[in-house]
């Protein structure tokens, strides 16, 4: 089991902005852009933020107060932060091994860790670094053969969280990563080599670990597939739009808690609350998938003022400090995830990533709570400025 886990940050980076500008010295262009670009031109992945960052919160400076605690229980758990790490795609294309680094500073920390179906480390392998502890997100497979062969493999792994995804029913239009010719491994045109040349480390780092793949997919597709294949075999292999049809056969057989992620309204989230889901997380993929939607604050803060004492109410997609986790549960959220800020933080300083961007994060928030004289996370709503 995992102990208390102390705080260190290296001082040269004591923001998520400034892991990300050494993320973006370290990796190639390829990779970077595919880490920190959204879809079309990019505006609901600046909106998603901004946004956040529009909430403000109340101090009381002439309150008694003695301390501020972390702790957060969620589906029978106690973690020692309110947020934990979200799910992303080709994870070993940015940083070798970033799903094992982030996957064990997550269990050291006790935080969350959603491991993708999409990305370069197996279920087994997270499973057994999490000591049973690490959630999956399942991108639906269009054979229910496949569907129940992965449930196989997280109940032998103890995984006690599956998180459903549905906000990728087409997959989403990114310039950069078709301008890239982005596959998984990396399709080596001159452009590309010439990226890989211009960082070293990366390249003998990832020849060092071996070229990344689809881990967890592995026993189920081809190999070698270049985009197009890629995206052929995607198409075939998983039916992303979900519906109720869908969800209920899910509900029946799993028997540990049910999550949806991508809940974009209040109809989806009703619909979420019938079908017999523990939790929903308001998302909308980090930007990635429709540049004309709703930034996530503002379907959160709507579905945890109906919705919140029905279902378990989460968010990820914008979040990138503490400041940002505190403005998210002040408008309702009772968990937070973030994806990209503990990407930076791999990709900028490889094993010691996790970990820092972890301690960087509860240090900025539990100095948001002795400064907004916030006790409890669930006291958060309570300094909401509306």
């Amino acid at each position: 089991m995992a102990g208390k886990k102390e705080i260190k940050i290296d001082t040269r980076y004591p923001s998520v902005d400034d892991l990300r500008n050494r993320a973006k010295q370290k990796i190639p262009k390829f990779a970077f852009e595919y880490l920190d670009g959204g879809c079309n031109e990019d505006v609901n992945l600046h909106k998603n933020t901004s946004e956040i960052r529009d909430v403000e919160l109340s101090p009381y400076y002439l309150n008694k107060h003695t301390s501020s605690d972390m702790k957060t229980e969620l589906f029978g758990h106690t973690y020692d932060a309110p947020f934990g790490i979200a799910p992303v795609g080709l994870q070993g294309l940015m940083w070798p091994n970033a799903p094992e680094i982030l996957a064990k500073s997550a269990f050291e920390h006790n935080i969350p860790f959603i491991l993708s179906t999409v990305t370069t480390s197996s279920i087994e392998r997270i499973g057994e670094i999490t000591e049973g502890r690490s959630w999956f997100q399942l991108y639906h497979p269009a054979e229910n053969r496949l569907r129940d062969d992965i449930f196989k493999r997280l109940e032998a792994a103890q995984y006690p969280v599956l998180v459903i995804l549905c906000d990728v029913p087409t997959f989403g239009f990114r310039p950069r990563d078709i301008r890239n010719g982005l596959a998984m491994p990396p399709k080596m045109s001159v452009k590309n080599i010439l990226q890989i040349l211009q960082r070293p480390h990366w390249a003998y780092e990832t020849l060092k670990h071996g070229q990344p793949n689809f881990e967890t997919l592995k026993p189920y597709m081809p190999p070698g597939l270049d985009l197009k294949q890629l995206g052929k075999f995607m198409d075939q292999t998983f039916s992303g739009r979900l519906n109720e049809e869908k969800i209920k056969p899910i509900r029946d057989m799993w028997k540990g808690k049910l999550v949806i992620k991508g809940v974009a309204n209040e109809e989806d989230a009703e619909k979420a609350i019938k079908l017999g889901l523990d939790g929903i997380i308001v998302s909308n993929h980090g930007g990635r998938q429709l540049d004309a939607g709703e930034s996530t604050i503002k379907p959160l803060t709507r579905i945890a003022a109906k919705y919140k004492d029905q279902i378990k109410v989460m968010m990820d997609s914008g979040l990138r400090s503490g400041p940002d986790i505190a403005r998210t549960l002040a408008s309702g959220a009772e968990f937070t995830f973030l994806g990209r800020s503990f990407m930076y933080g791999v990709s900028a300083l490889g094993k010691k990533g996790g970990d820092h961007t972890i301690s960087l994060l509860k240090t900025e928030l539990q100095q948001v709570m002795e400064q907004v004289c916030c006790e409890n996370v669930a006291d958060f709503p309570n300094h909401l400025i509306k």
